[in-house]
């Protein structure tokens, strides 16, 4: 079993940037593969972002390719997500998400663990 649990939500204005934290425990964390995921309203869950276990290998949705950055810090069992140039698009609860592999993924359904969510608003 994993816990994850997000932080550094809020209410930003388009252009602003924000950091996305998700803690995690339960698990090696450095044969984790994790991942960011979004759900705005009315909408299904969308893939984000998602990095290997040892960092190496990241990928990005193209919508956030070149604004986001995801990175991961093994010896504080955390991964990050680097948020700039935010657009009121990006709005939407942002999921942390843990798959029991080393190996990234795409698709929401390849991850076993997820956290509550945070919110992020991006007012225009």
């Amino acid at each position: 079993q994993v816990q994850l649990v997000e932080s550094g939500g809020g209410l930003v204005q388009a252009g602003d940037s924000l950091r996305l934290s998700c803690a995690a425990s339960g698990r090696t964390f450095s044969t984790t593969a994790m991942g960011w995921f979004r759900q705005a309203p009315g909408k299904e869950r969308e893939f984000v972002a998602t990095i290997g276990g040892s960092g190496t290998f990241r990928y990005y949705a193209n919508s956030v390719k070149g604004r986001f950055t995801i990175t991961r810090d093994n010896a504080q069992n955390t991964v990050y997500l680097q948020m700039s140039s935010l657009k009121p698009e990006d709005t939407a609860v942002y999921y942390c998400a843990a798959r029991a592999s080393t190996y990234t993924h795409t698709n929401r359904t390849r991850y076993d663990f997820w956290g509550q969510g945070t919110q992020v608003t991006v007012s225009s």
